[in-house]
């Protein structure tokens, strides 16, 4: 997919959001949502998302809900740095095909990092075990300020 186009709200996130489908849910608010990704790159690697917005991508999304978002990601990752101590984190954010996205629905990923664990290629990584996404959420969670 390009940079434009049409909302897909059959997209996953949308489903999620609809509760269609279940997720390991880190914490959310009445505009965010934050979850572990199934397929994580690194221990801990967490999704957030905006709930009302329906933008794609970077371009596409107003600069509210981007404040929003924003404030978002750097209170996820402080909750990730505390509960599990990584050396480091990466915060990722794709758009478009070409630009290494695979779910349009505008998303930014918190992935811890050590440096004597190698990172999985984003898209590459094996599903993880739930109960362990379950886990790994409530531990972030209870680190939230």
């Amino acid at each position: 997919m390009s940079l434009t186009g049409a909302y897909d709200p059959a997209n996953i996130f949308a489903k999620i959001l609809r509760g269609e489908i279940p997720s390991a849910k880190v914490w959310e608010d009445e505009n965010i949502l934050a979850f572990m990704d199934v397929f994580p790159q690194s221990e801990g690697h967490v999704l957030v998302i905006h709930k009302t917005s329906t933008a794609q991508n970077l371009l596409e999304i107003s600069p509210e809900h981007l404040a929003q978002l924003t404030a978002a990601v750097q209170r996820t990752a402080r909750a990730v740095t505390a509960a599990l101590s990584p050396e480091g984190f990466s915060i990722m954010q794709f758009n478009g095909e070409a630009g290494g996205q695979t779910v349009f629905h505008l998303h930014f990923h918190v992935i811890p990092r050590w440096s004597d664990r190698a990172l999985k290629g984003h898209g590459h990584a094996p599903m993880a075990d739930t109960e362990t996404l379950k886990a790994l959420a409530g531990r972030i969670a209870a680190a939230l300020d």
